[in-house]
């Protein structure tokens, strides 16, 4: 059943897709022609490449505990690094995106909720390490094995403007929203992420909450970027609410991501966009 929607999700997001001949608006046309298509080559790609084949060729295992929706390709808990790598991370095509979209923005301070082993995570420290003053990046992960193995690599590839904190992600942002004590990271409802990459618990509920929690934190030049938009009726749904959201003006729909934006420049417009 699972298979069977995700294939009528994909036929239905292909025949609604279009690219940037299609798009009127000189804010997503930008975005299309000088991020999302841009085929040149980043010396960066390489760096990305390098850590995916260290985690590829660890074939240690760890425990691993899942605060999320699940997994709909591991039976147990028990699970090797490289298979977790290699089925359950972002691909090396979305991780060059996230790479080229972190470096167009230029965000100063970045939220990734859910770290797994890093490896977007890497994608978001090379682009924001890559401009004059460094981004700060805050990632959450609530297993403490897989973050465990991500600040390995962080520190063999040298992210060090990544702070990895082992928290579930609930308990971190309610915590911020309401404590305080502004010393100790970051207090939602006085700081700005000026980007935040959803890839955690990936159900209706959940995303809705994260989504409500961080509303205090954004600004007119805020890009929130939700991960698996179409994994589940119930992924689907949490987007179409999100995207009539009143803050919300403009979202981009690429199957695999969805892109939100609140510029109040912008009239309220949703795209689907082939990448």
């Amino acid at each position: 059943m699972t298979m069977l929607f995700q294939i009528q999700s994909y036929l239905k997001f292909l025949w609604h897709s279009k690219n940037e001949h299609a798009v009127h608006s000189p804010f997503v046309f930008s975005l299309l022609t000088k991020c999302f298509y841009d085929k040149n080559t980043k010396p960066e790609y390489a760096v990305l490449r390098a850590y995916r084949n260290s985690l590829l060729a660890n074939n240690n295992t760890i425990e691993v505990t899942d605060f999320g929706a699940g997994s709909k390709v591991f039976k147990s808990n028990t699970r090797v690094i490289s298979k977790i790598a290699k089925t359950a991370g972002i691909s090396s095509k979305r991780a060059e995106l996230l790479f080229r979209i972190t470096n167009y923005f230029q965000p100063s301070i970045i939220l990734e909720i859910g770290t797994s082993l890093g490896l977007s995570t890497s994608a978001l420290s090379l682009a924001s390490g890559s401009v004059i003053r460094k981004a700060t990046i805050i990632t959450l992960e609530g297993c403490t094995e897989t973050a465990r193995i991500a600040q390995l690599e962080f520190q063999k590839f040298n992210c060090n403007n990544v702070e990895s904190i082992v928290t579930t992600f609930n308990s971190y942002l309610e915590k911020r929203n309401s404590s305080p004590d502004t010393t100790e990271h970051f207090k939602l409802n006085t700081e700005h992420f000026s980007l935040i990459y959803f890839d955690g618990n990936h159900s209706k509920r959940a995303t809705l909450d994260y989504f409500e929690l961080l509303l205090p934190t954004i600004t007119n030049e805020t890009v929130w970027i939700f991960d698996d938009i179409h994994w589940s009726t119930d992924m689907e749904k949490a987007w179409e609410i999100i995207k009539i959201h009143p803050k919300v003006t403009v979202t981009i729909d690429t199957f695999q991501w969805g892109l939100v934006f609140f510029r109040h420049e912008q009239p309220k417009e949703h795209f689907v966009i082939r990448v």
